[in-house]
């Protein structure tokens, strides 16, 4: 699974997915029958972008440029663990390895071959879900499909053993 970037505990812990994203992805995982400790998790961009406001730190879109410095890190851990599935959490995890025209609301769900992986597939990211308070229950809801959809193909490429 490729994130966008670490959020500020990751950044903090020099972990991916240990924050309330993470949590909420655990969670998801384990409602949707994936496994979280058979999947290798990790970031599209390697550092927290990040603009200070007082003591905190509040996320910042990377650019296209960072994006691109990146991913010749993305690539090797790519080409070292050799995937038969990526599943890219967010547009930006998704238009990194997929291309820029890649648009979450049209094509979430949808498996895709790929040069890095036999499969790829993308889903919101799920801080995502976390900013939409008003609308949780529903947005959870379609992001559990999502993972049970991708639980389901996981087994019938016979990867969860």
């Amino acid at each position: 699974m490729v994130g966008e970037q670490p959020g500020d505990e990751e950044d903090r812990k020099g972990h991916p997915f240990v924050g309330p994203s993470g949590r909420l992805l655990s969670k998801a995982m384990h409602e949707a029958g994936l496994d979280r400790e058979k999947v290798y998790v990790t970031n599209a961009v390697k550092h927290f972008k990040f603009v200070e406001r007082g003591k905190r730190r509040i996320h910042a879109k990377p650019s296209g440029i960072e994006i691109s410095a990146c991913r010749p890190w993305l690539e090797a851990e790519l080409a070292t663990i050799e995937p038969e599935l990526v599943v890219c959490l967010g547009a930006t995890a998704a238009q990194s390895l997929i291309g820029r025209d890649f648009r979450i609301t049209a094509e979430r769900g949808k498996f895709f071959p790929h040069k890095w992986a036999k499969e790829i597939v993308a889903t919101v990211h799920p801080s995502a879900v976390l900013r939409m308070p008003d609308r949780f229950d529903e947005e959870y809801a379609l992001f559990l499909r999502d993972l049970r959809v991708i639980a389901a193909r996981v087994h019938e490429l016979n990867l969860a053993g």
